[in-house]
C-alpha cells in the first residue's frame, strides 16, 4: 500500500501543462532516487513518470511546431516558414 505521500494520482496528466508535468516528473524522479518507497509505490511511480515524460515531450513537440523562422529572400521580402528544429 502507498503511503500518504506516495500517491500518484494526483492531477490528470492530460490537462497539465508543460511546466506542471515536468516539476511533477522530477518529484517522481526524486521519489524513486531516494529509495524511500515500497515496491508497489516504486512501480506506480515510475508508470506515472513515464507518462509524464511521454507528455512533456508531447507539449514540447508541439511548441516546437509552432515556432517560426524568419528568413529574408533573395529579392528583400521577409517571410516566416517553420524552423527545422531537431
Amino acid at each position: 500500500m502507498a503511503k500518504r505521500g506516495d500517491k500518484t494520482d494526483e492531477a490528470p496528466i492530460e490537462a497539465m501543462g508543460f511546466e506542471a508535468a515536468l516539476a511533477e516528473l522530477e518529484a517522481v524522479v526524486d521519489k524513486l532516487e531516494s529509495g524511500g518507497v515500497d515496491l508497489e509505490a516504486a512501480i506506480a511511480l515510475y508508470a506515472r513518470g513515464t507518462a509524464l515524460k511521454q507528455h512533456c515531450e508531447a507539449k514540447l513537440k508541439t511548441a516546437q511546431e509552432r515556432i517560426e523562422k524568419i528568413a529574408l529572400a533573395a529579392d528583400g521580402s521577409v517571410a516566416a516558414k517553420p524552423a527545422e528544429i531537431e
